[in-house]
């Protein structure tokens, strides 16, 4: 599957994903919301929201 995606998003995975050029790479910091409290993951869930709406905006550009 992510050899025929054209924007790929990492969460930290570093060096141990694989890379295929001509692909466009983007690396989000993403809290861990693993023993979180409710209100920090729905932080965590919009977060991530707002990342996929602005990369979506982007590419449909």
């Amino acid at each position: 599957m992510t050899r025929a995606a054209d924007v790929i998003v990492t969460m930290g995975c570093g060096d141990a994903c694989p890379v295929y050029p001509g692909r466009r790479y983007e690396d989000w910091t993403v809290l861990d919301p693993e023993g979180a409290d409710l209100d920090v993951v729905r932080d965590i869930r919009d977060d991530i929201q707002a990342r996929v709406t602005a990369l979506l905006r982007d590419v449909l550009d």
